[in-house]
């Protein structure tokens, strides 16, 4: 699921019938008034409008931390390829990756060509480097790593140097090298020079972390990025597997059914896609079923702000 290698341990050993049942059910989306920037995908999964341009993705992408820094490993890079054609098949588009994530770029590429290219693809990269003029340079060897035209989204990883590497972005992007500019964080890091950067910048999207138990960015992030038209894309949902593994012996409550969540996986990426702020969510997988099970979390209805306090109290609580 959230960037983890080991087999996950929550409570979905059988759910093949209710995902079936839950598929089948995607197109039948609640539009709830908590949610203004909804529209849906063919697959009838939940799309959300990036503010800047209008353009609707998915709203569950894929991130690459961890699980597709596989190396020369032709078995698990056929694996990752597996995912991602999965990925594509329920309606996927984001594609998050690093030059921090050793291989996994490049593992990306490899399973791209694959594919040969979906079409749905959504290229999303950062530059990350302590030197300004070396940033152009790690750009492109990331683009060739992907095998990509060009990037659809790039940002300043964790705001390393950002002043100087916002300016190249912004000039790429005037140049239509570059559709979307963006800055990271994760963990909580940096928050009030985030902030700041988020106040004064002209910025497509901000990548930070959410999920019921991190939730310091609903005081001021969250809403900043609503009064700034800004999209947000969360990381780490399930704190890199923690979440879904200390809730793995806890049954599925009963509003889970009410939301059809089939697992505590889907309880959370819903959880955090009925905010309504957020656009994109990047749990990292190296399984298909659970690439497929964490989009058919888009589907169906979602909590409304009560069920999301208790949510967040029972996650608390349990994890």
């Amino acid at each position: 699921m959230d960037e983890q290698k080991v087999p996950r341990q929550h409570a979905v050993m059988d759910v093949t019938p209710s995902r079936r049942l839950l598929l089948q059910g995607m197109g039948a989306l609640t539009a709830l008034p908590l949610l203004p920037r909804l529209a849906r995908a063919q697959a009838g999964s939940l799309r959300r409008v990036i503010p800047s341009t209008g353009e609707a993705i998915p709203a569950i992408g894929l991130g690459t931390w961890i699980t597709f820094n596989v190396g020369d490993d032709r078995v698990a890079r056929d694996e990752c390829a597996a995912v991602l054609r999965a990925f594509f098949a329920a309606g996927g588009g984001m594609v998050d990756s690093s030059p921090m994530y050793g291989s996994s770029q490049a593992v990306v590429g490899d399973a791209l060509q694959k594919l040969g290219q979906p079409a749905g693809l959504f290229a999303a990269d950062k530059v990350w480097i302590s030197s300004s003029a070396a940033g152009p340079k790690q750009i492109e060897e990331s683009r060739r790593h992907w095998s990509v035209p060009r990037f659809d989204l790039l940002q300043v990883h964790n705001l390393v140097s950002w002043p100087e590497h916002l300016k190249t972005l912004q000039a790429m992007k005037a140049a239509g090298q570059l559709r979307y500019v963006g800055i990271t964080t994760s963990e909580g890091r940096r928050h009030r020079e985030f902030e700041d950067v988020m106040r004064h910048e002209t910025l497509d999207f901000i990548q930070v972390t959410y999920n019921p138990v991190d939730r310091a960015v609903e005081e001021r992030i969250l809403p900043l990025a609503a009064e700034r038209g800004i999209a947000v894309i969360v990381n780490r949902p399930f704190r890199q597997g923690a979440l879904t593994r200390r809730l793995a012996g806890q049954p599925l409550p009963g509003w889970a059914r009410e939301i059809g969540a089939v697992s505590w996986a889907q309880a959370l990426l819903k959880f955090t896609l009925a905010h309504p702020s957020v656009t994109v969510i990047i749990p990292a997988t190296s399984r298909v079923a659970h690439v497929q099970e964490n989009i058919a979390a888009a589907g169906g209805a979602l909590p409304d702000a009560t069920l999301r306090a208790r949510i967040a109290r029972e996650v608390a609580l349990l994890a």
